[in-house]
């Protein structure tokens, strides 16, 4: 992982094999899978999966008539690009804090072991709300810092996380966990109601997942991801969260220039822009909207 210094700071997957983090993990890949199911709408018109990756979870967005894969790493697009083809599926290499999205076109937004890689919340969150349409699904995966075992671990003087305050934690450079009353209080100031919430990768131990099968875990977590959920001491919590805007008329155009907003035109083999007449064509499938912020000539 690279930090990629734009007008944020950004993390950079670009030429890492993030498919090999998953063997030995497929309790956890269970687990938030079925939180996802329990949690997004069946069906909807667009569909965006911000740092999808290399469309690890783009198999469950079969309701949908437009998915927008998204990520800064483009060799992760190129991998889902290779998995998925293009048909309903739009790949996207572009910056959270700079979407080339237009306002109050997507139905359903997902962000899944996303957000502890966001340095800032608050404008994060101001981006999604602006992109979903009125009564949009926001569908979060954070880190919890408030978890049973940092809890025993800070209690212990092994770790120095502090649980119980508000503020992020920054562990490893661009790695941050949360507490849960920040992650709430930053989705309300961004405009979102909280609807629903599980508690997720509840027996992620090393003791536990050598003992029992994936299955078993996963089975036992599905289990106990609503009840648990109040009590908020999983490692992982789902939220899902409504946003909350005037109705307005769906824009026509899914995209929008990053330097003048204008719709962006949908031609075969382009995104074009009316109004400053930049235009992006796409490589091996890929849209490459990381260009640093300027003003075309």
């Amino acid at each position: 992982m690279k930090v990629f210094h734009v007008k944020h700071r950004v993390c950079d997957y670009e030429g890492s094999d993030y498919e090999s983090f998953w063997p030995g993990r497929e309790y956890e890949d269970a687990a938030e899978r079925m939180a996802l199911r329990r949690l997004l709408p069946k069906k909807g018109e667009a569909l965006v999966d911000l740092g999808a990756g290399f469309g690890r979870l783009a198999d469950l967005y079969q309701g949908y008539k437009r998915v927008i894969l998204l990520d800064f790493a483009r060799s992760q697009l190129l991998r889902a690009h290779r998995r998925f083809g293009e048909g309903r599926f739009i790949y996207m290499a572009a910056d959270i804090y700079r979407l080339p999205l237009a306002s109050s076109v997507v139905d359903t937004a997902v962000t899944v072991r996303v957000l502890h890689h966001i340095a800032d919340i608050p404008a994060a969150l101001a981006e999604v709300h602006r992109i979903l349409k009125p009564k949009g699904t926001y569908i979060l995966e954070y880190a919890n810092k408030r978890n049973l075992k940092e809890i025993f671990r800070f209690l212990l003087g092994r770790s120095q996380k502090r649980p119980f305050s508000r503020e992020p934690f920054e562990y490893p450079d661009m790695h941050f966990n949360f507490h849960p009353a920040y992650i709430s209080a930053s989705l309300r100031e961004a405009g979102f109601t909280l609807e629903k919430e599980l508690a997720i990768s509840q027996f992620r131990l090393p003791l536990l997942k050598r003992l029992f099968a994936p299955g078993v875990l996963a089975y036992l977590d599905g289990l106990l991801q609503g009840p648990a959920a109040g009590l908020k001491l999983s490692p992982s919590i789902f939220v899902t969260a409504r946003a909350v805007k005037e109705e307005a008329e769906t824009p026509k155009a899914l995209f929008r220039c990053l330097y003048c907003y204008t719709p962006l035109q949908e031609e075969e083999t382009t995104l074009f822009c009316t109004g400053c007449g930049q235009e992006w064509k796409p490589k091996e499938g890929v849209y490459d909207f990381r260009e640093p912020e300027r003003i075309p000539s």
